[in-house]
């Protein structure tokens, strides 16, 4: 049994992880232009969805790994797939910075791959911070 020492702690490295990225997105959009090409097109939606998977695991802290992989992979692809409906009152919203930022403005399949690809990164980030405290991973 994990006490709540254990899970308040593991919560605040879970927030500290999600500002991160956060704040690492971000400077890809805004330094873009000093990373190599490849990170400049890619690097931003990888570090919005690892930080969607540090946000749920900050709130489902006491869920296994694996059903926050799923459940950010769902919330992200379904981000993405909603992007597809386009009207009005949404994309006034995603007209705005953060309506962008949250929402996107266009369906593009390569954000499912990117999405994906840092998702699975704050997977493997997350199971090697507390693999001695964890006995089964998934």
């Amino acid at each position: 049994m994990i006490s709540l020492n254990q899970i308040v702690r593991k919560q605040l490295t879970y927030l500290a992880l999600t500002f991160l990225m956060l704040l690492l997105g971000l400077a890809s959009r805004i330094y873009g232009y000093l990373l190599f090409d490849v990170l400049e097109l890619n690097a931003g939606d990888a570090f919005w969805a690892a930080m969607v998977y540090f946000g749920v695991r900050f709130i489902l802290v006491t869920r296994p790994p694996l059903f926050s992989l799923l459940f950010s992979l769902l919330f992200s692809f379904g981000i993405e797939l909603s992007q597809l409906y386009q009207v009005e009152w949404i994309n006034n919203i995603r007209g705005t910075t953060l309506g962008t930022l949250i929402l996107g403005r266009g369906f593009l399949i390569v954000d499912l791959y990117r999405y994906s690809f840092g998702i699975l990164m704050a997977f493997v980030i997350d199971v090697l911070l507390f693999k001695k405290k964890r006995k089964q991973v998934l």
